[in-house]
């Protein structure tokens, strides 16, 4: 279940990323060592990762990706239901980033759980024609609306919930 070293390929995180707890007791539930040490394994990586496909791109922004990673890890591993391989599942929760400049840490989770390539991510960053944008967008099967201007998310968040709830009548999260 570990990143592996920022030197070699991550491992892909499970369709469920770690440990999905299902109450609110085992949700809140201190981390154990190796729980912990897991989640600090894939904020490293996803650093890792957000640092290295920005250079190749020559522009973007790299450190707005460092401050989030802690938070996205244990979003992805803790709470996080979603079937990366089925994106527009109608149970899957959403993951809105409002932060969408920070898209490296993004694309970075991605690439975590298997859904984008290491070569991808590192080769096709803020390209012409490329799914990985400078900020993202719906091209990608996994991003439900394109985010940048700070609160917008947040907004767009606003929505999405009670229409999961209250219309669909889904148990998704957002």
């Amino acid at each position: 279940r570990r990143c592996a070293a920022p030197a070699r390929p991550a491992q892909p995180l499970p369709a469920r990323p770690g440990r999905t707890p299902t109450s609110r007791s085992e949700r809140c539930a201190p981390l154990s060592l190796p729980d912990l040490e897991s989640v600090a394994a894939l904020a490293r990586q996803l650093r890792v990762d957000s640092l290295r496909c920005s250079p190749g791109a020559g522009s973007g922004h790299p450190t707005s990706s460092l401050s989030a990673a802690d938070l996205l890890a244990v979003l992805a591993t803790r709470h996080l239901r979603y079937d990366w391989d089925e994106p527009r599942r109608p149970t899957n929760d959403h993951l809105v980033f409002s932060k969408g400049h920070a898209s490296p840490l993004l694309y970075s989770l991605y690439r975590a759980v298997g859904a984008v390539s290491e070569e991808e991510l590192l080769t096709t960053y803020r390209r012409l024609g490329s799914r990985l944008q400078g900020h993202p967008t719906p091209v990608l099967p996994w991003v439900d609306l394109a985010t940048g201007s700070l609160g917008l998310g947040i907004a767009a968040a606003v929505g999405i919930a009670p229409a999961a709830k209250r219309l669909d009548q889904l148990p998704s999260r957002v």
